[in-house]
């Protein structure tokens, strides 16, 4: 049977000249020049750009026809790893204890409450309910307010990250105020419960200003400008409830501003200044500030203590002190213990601290496992919370004594189909980077997976921001690895796996590694005979998809498949496009190639969709969302059109485009495993069809 021919996308050259450089663009046009109100309403997209769209996605959809069943088998399988009326573990908070559930076949939780130690519930928001007649609905924040009487939520209802917030009266049942349009995700209470604090989004999708509102509804009043573009923002409250605090920052630099609480309409004073590469984090700790810095060279961070009234950086003391490849991720204030979280050797650990000294640490044996804090949200207690996992293991929730050390399990996920972790193995590898540095690589297998390079590998990275890539169980790999497949995380430079310097040797001048250490990581596990060359499939998504775009440009070779989920591709361009939400935020993470002429050629020189060469490429898979505000749907669409113009081999290049959601895919969680689904089909697809010859 004749295969279908892709769509040919029409070309219209543009030269664009800049720094003395000149670059070509034969796909420019599908950016719609009005795609700020793309964002807000898609149905407005452009018709030329709309038709091209939708005749990839039939492309695909007749490509991939007889995967179809194979897809609808890993949903199923996917779907029944999951329990269906699962809720989560009650969180306490003075006379009530609050939750999330699911109805059977539901795609969004039920939020509510119960007095503490049992009583009725009371539904505070049902999702699915409201979520009725919208294609995409997704809630951000959600929160009660300190006082018990208020629940406030924000939804975003097209994919494209402007929110609305709502407030509900508890008592009554009933909306108060006006909704908060044009929000960022994010909000807080105040802690006497009189106002809101919520940021503003501007036509470029930025957070650029922090407003104040009485919870009752009323007039919206300016607390705060941000004028830097390249800036983001963020509302909450310290652990004591004695702040406001308003942080400001970026990928490297950090400014907070805090209200007292019991002057709530007061104005923001700066902690301190804002120094570009020093970054702090700050809570209060009843009589005095805990602060999480970078500062004086700490590149796995360290803490201090202040105990001014506001925390300058004169008045920091050292507390706990920098260790190398010690690197602090963050912290929890309780009354009279503080817990820190910390990662040594792409492992994590907590340390609990009490307020005479005395430090224990909580730590687990397994080879590779994932460890992460939940505060909860009660202050003037003895309990905090973790969440226990392993590639091989479900998650389980224990209370954790910090007096007394006694752990109390709450919960462990339950897999409806079953699940024997007896089955598996997980293993943690080291490959050897260009330079030398030791790569970990996180590997689950069948304990019955041979060895002889016979089996098909999913290699997954991410490698940038100083995200790290637990290793983590999943309901969703299993799907693969039950199939004989390996599944593989390479935990590469530009995430913090191994702490933050493991991100500085990622990013900007040295980004490279990223690309470099995700082929070494491919190559060491074909040398150990876990997979063959064009046996094994690169997956990332985000700057993940960048990865797998460059990776594909360096080893078009090494691989049997590319799936890059909304990938981040066309670098250059973007970085030079100030109008887009993320390009000013993100030149700290990349360079500026708009005055910087070495930013310039750094990023030509990897950027995925600027590298592509004429080559035999493996079949690729890319992804995107119409109104995704954080990867635009025309880099994937410009990327797969380049790559099919420079095809030397006889593999197809897909491009899928969800027309009805953004960069998080689709908002329900089964359609989301849908779009997996998808992406692991089109992998054994790619495979059994023997496009990449090795």
């Amino acid at each position: 049977m004749s295969l279908p021919a892709p769509p040919k996308a029409k070309k219209q050259t543009v030269t664009l000249e800049q720094l003395g450089r000149v670059r070509t663009d034969d796909y420019a046009w599908m950016k719609d020049e009005n795609w700020q109100q793309v964002l807000r309403d898609p149905k407005v997209l452009r018709a030329d750009i709309r038709a091209h769209l939708e005749a990839e996605n039939a492309y695909t959809k007749a490509m991939l026809a007889d995967a179809e069943a194979l897809q609808a088998e890993l949903f199923a399988e996917m779907k029944g790893r999951i329990k269906e009326d699962d809720s989560s573990v009650p969180a306490p908070d003075g006379p009530w204890e609050y939750y999330a559930r699911y109805v059977t076949g539901a795609e969004h939780p039920v939020h509510a409450r119960r007095l503490r130690g049992g009583g009725e519930e009371e539904v505070l928001l049902d999702e699915e309910a409201a979520a009725k007649g919208h294609a995409y609905f997704h809630v951000g924040a959600a929160s009660h307010s300190p006082d018990h009487a208020l629940y406030a939520y924000a939804v975003d209802t097209q994919g494209s990250e402007y929110y609305e917030i709502r407030v509900k009266d508890l008592a009554s049942g009933q909306e108060v105020g006006t909704p908060i349009a044009s929000a960022y995700g994010d909000f807080t209470f105040s802690p006497d419960s009189a106002f809101i604090f919520w940021i503003w989004r501007d036509e470029q999708a930025r957070p650029s200003k922090v407003f104040r509102r009485p919870s009752g509804g009323g007039e919206d009043v300016l607390v705060y400008e941000e004028t830097d573009e390249g800036m983001f923002l963020g509302v909450g409250t310290s652990s004591d409830d004695s702040h406001v605090l308003i942080h400001v920052g970026n990928q490297e630099t950090t400014e907070i501003r805090l209200i007292p609480a019991g002057d709530p309409t007061a104005e923001p004073l700066v902690a301190e200044p804002r120094q570009v590469g020093v970054k702090y984090e700050i809570d209060h700790w009843s009589d005095r500030w805990v602060i999480r810095t970078n500062a004086d060279g700490a590149v796995d961070f360290k803490l201090c203590v202040s105990e001014a009234a506001v925390p300058a950086r004169a008045t920091w003391r050292d507390w706990i002190a920098h260790r190398p490849g010690h690197y602090v991720t963050g912290f929890a204030a309780y009354a009279n213990h503080l817990v820190r979280a910390e990662r040594v050797e792409a492992l994590d650990r907590l340390v609990v601290t009490a307020r005479d000294g005395a430090e224990h640490v909580v730590a687990f044996d397994e080879e590779a496992y994932a460890l992460s804090l939940e505060a909860g949200l009660e202050y003037d207690t003895t309990t905090t919370r973790f969440v226990y996992q392993s590639p091989t293991t479900p998650r389980q929730w224990f209370d954790y004594d910090m007096e007394s050390r006694a752990r109390t399990w709450r919960k462990t996920q339950e897999i409806p189909s079953g699940h024997d972790p007896d089955r598996y193995v997980a293993r943690r590898l080291q490959a050897t980077a260009a330079d030398g540095a030791q790569v970990p690589i996180t590997v689950l297998m069948r304990k019955d997976t041979p060895l002889d390079g016979s089996a098909p590998v999913m290699l997954y990275g991410y490698g940038s921001y100083g995200h790290a890539m637990e290793p983590s169980f999943s309901i969703r790999s299993l799907s693969l690895v039950d199939r004989g497949w390996i599944w593989a995380i390479a935990h590469i430079r530009g995430g913090s796996d191994k702490g933050w310097g493991w991100f500085l040797d990622g990013r900007r001048e040295t980004k490279t590694n990223t690309f470099t250490d995700f082929v070494a990581c491919a190559e060491h596990l074909i040398a150990q005979g876990y997979g063959a060359k064009g046996r094994v499939a690169a997956y990332g998504g985000s700057a993940g998809g960048m990865l797998v775009g460059a990776a594909a440009n360096l080893r078009p070779d090494l691989w049997g498949a590319v799936i890059a989920a909304v990938p981040f591709v066309d670098v250059l361009n973007t970085m030079s496009d100030t109008s887009l939400p993320l390009t000013p935020p993100e030149w700290p993470e990349w360079g500026n190639p708009i005055e910087d002429a070495d930013s310039y050629d750094r990023i030509a020189g990897y950027s995925p969709y600027d590298q592509v060469k004429d080559a035999a490429y493996p079949p690729i898979l890319a992804t995107g969302g119409l109104s995704d505000p954080r990867v635009t749907y025309w880099e994937p669409a410009k990327w797969v059109a380049r790559l099919r113009d420079h095809q030397r081999g006889e593999a197809p290049i897909l491009l899928k485009i969800n027309m009805e959601a953004g960069h998080g895919g689709a908002s329900g969680r089964f359609d989301f495993l849908k779009e997996i689904a998808l992406d692991y089909a089109f992998a054994v697809w790619a495979f059994d069809k023997g496009w990449a010859k090795a």
